[in-house]
């Protein structure tokens, strides 16, 4: 799985680009704020239709222009593809793979994969739950299209659910409304949980052996799925999981008329990491908690591998420099195989790297 070539348009910084990549290794390096995260964006919104750092789609769009296009060939499944999303300022966005008209995100599952590893993802163990379920949601989308059209669906219940909860009090006709989104949330949400629950299990058979590799057998990494606590196994089909999400809801109820927010469903979920049996949020040190948070995203690669029969790209936005030596060589060494997209500034450039492409980047124009 390689991303041959790319084009850009009026996408971040980039008026225009047009660029060639090697299927091993490409090499961005350039000082800072000259476009090297905005390049792995756009490949990675290829994938899976979402960016990690921006909310909105018109937040990629170049300042004063209407609409941004990213184009890319990609050959995956033994086959070539042509994926373009354009992002129109105030009219959404349009998708299509060979030119045919995609109806939602989920239809690029499988087509690119990638996994992203940027600085703020090693902080990945010490932040909130809300950090974990995006690692969890990126990747699971990028496997499942019906997953990704659950968690599009189940976002916009919530912001449904919560606009009800916010103005009853003023509005009381709206609560005539409350609880069937609170079944639709719970039917959706049963399908989320399900999902998350099958990925962390195979998260458990890859990232703790990477983990222990990692630190020379010392320490042993845990992983544990945390959600709506009157399910006694998530593992299970999504119609056994409703019963007991919907009880979940029913006694939470009257607390959530009260706080006038969503209290019941998988948006509060979380992805529990212990390191010796102690929690590693509480208790590891950065060293421990990097250590995991690499563990994770090496973990991901490995499973899309396994499921796919592909390596997916790997994007490494500016994470190296953020990495002792000891650290950075088992990453290098790690991730043989597969298209790799690493990026650095101009005085770092990596040395020992074998084979492919080096690209200097300036205010947004690429030189090979």
């Amino acid at each position: 799985m390689n991303i041959l070539a790319l084009a850009l348009e009026n996408f971040r910084n980039y008026a225009e680009l047009e660029v060639h990549f090697d299927p091993r290794v490409n090499l961005i390096y350039g000082d800072n704020a000259q476009g090297k995260t905005n390049l792995l964006e756009a490949i990675a919104y290829l994938s899976a239709a979402r960016s990690h750092r921006a909310r909105y789609d018109r937040e990629m769009i170049r300042l004063e222009s209407a609409a941004a296009r990213i184009l890319g060939t990609v050959s995956s499944r033994g086959r070539q593809f042509r994926l373009e999303a354009r992002l129109l300022r105030g009219q959404g966005r349009q998708l299509k793979s060979n030119g045919v008209r995609l109806k939602t995100a989920g239809e690029l599952a499988g087509i690119l994969n990638t996994v992203l590893f940027c600085p703020e993802d090693l902080q990945l163990i010490r932040e909130g739950a809300a950090a974990r379920r995006r690692f969890l949601d990126g990747a699971i989308c990028q496997l499942r299209p019906r997953y990704a059209q659950a968690l599009a669906e189940y976002g916009r219940l919530y912001e449904h659910k919560t606009r009800i909860l916010r103005d009853w009090p003023d509005n009381p006709s709206l609560l005539q409304t409350l609880d069937d989104f609170s079944l639709r949330m719970a039917q959706t949400g049963a399908l989320l949980i399900h999902y998350r629950a099958h990925f962390v299990k195979r998260l458990r058979a890859s990232a703790p052996a990477i983990h222990a590799d990692f630190s020379g057998g010392r320490e042993t990494l845990g992983l544990d799925y945390t959600t709506v606590s009157t399910l006694d196994d998530p593992l299970e089909p999504p119609q056994k999981l409703l019963p007991p999400l919907l009880e979940h809801q029913r006694t939470h109820r009257q607390a959530e008329l009260d706080a006038r927010q969503c209290l019941s469903g998988p948006h509060k979920d979380d992805l529990a990491v212990s390191i010796n049996g102690q929690s590693a949020k509480i208790y590891g040190s950065q060293g421990q908690t990097r250590t995991a948070a690499l563990s994770l995203k090496l973990a991901q690669r490995e499973i899309f591998q396994e499921e796919t029969g592909e390596w997916p790209v790997l994007l490494l936005d500016d994470v190296l420099s953020e990495l002792d030596a000891r650290r950075q060589a088992f990453v290098l060494n790690r991730i043989r195989g597969g298209q790799v997209f690493i990026t650095c500034c101009e005085e770092e450039k990596l040395e020992g790297l074998e084979g492919g492409k080096a690209f200097h980047i300036q205010n947004g124009r690429l030189m090979e």
